[in-house]
């Protein structure tokens, strides 16, 4: 599957083409099935740690969508933020091509209606 969970060919070598000396980070735009997706992604999140750690992520920052304080006052579309850093473009692909992490990724697959993945580089604002 590709799409709303997965990423395509394209989009993987998008991400693979990125400086490979600098770090990227991963914001993830959750949406959970009603069907008990939120517990599902929280089984995800506790069996993901170890892969995270093998490859040297870290994790800034998860937690629920939040309210709209600019904006046009309606809802945020997704039910979770999660923000990844990875050390390199690289150690995201090493971890997601992994054997064993793709057992634990079928728990996120299962969990998520809709999951946006969106790379970032971080700036660095002059003084």
């Amino acid at each position: 599957m590709t799409g709303r969970l997965e990423p395509t060919a394209e989009q993987l070598a998008t991400l693979a083409a990125r400086p490979p000396d600098l770090p990227v980070v991963m914001v993830n735009l959750l949406t959970f099935t009603q069907d008990g997706g939120r517990q599902r992604y929280l089984r995800y999140a506790e069996e993901v740690v170890p892969h995270l750690q093998r490859v040297g992520a870290t994790i800034h920052y998860a937690g629920t969508a939040p309210t709209t304080v600019i904006g046009d006052g309606e809802q945020p579309g997704w039910d979770a933020i999660l923000i990844v850093e990875y050390p390199t473009p690289q150690a995201f692909l090493d971890m997601i091509g992994d054997p064993e992490y793709l057992k634990v990724h079928e728990h996120r697959a299962a969990a998520l209606e809709h999951g946006d993945l969106i790379a970032t580089s971080m700036w660095t604002l002059a003084d």
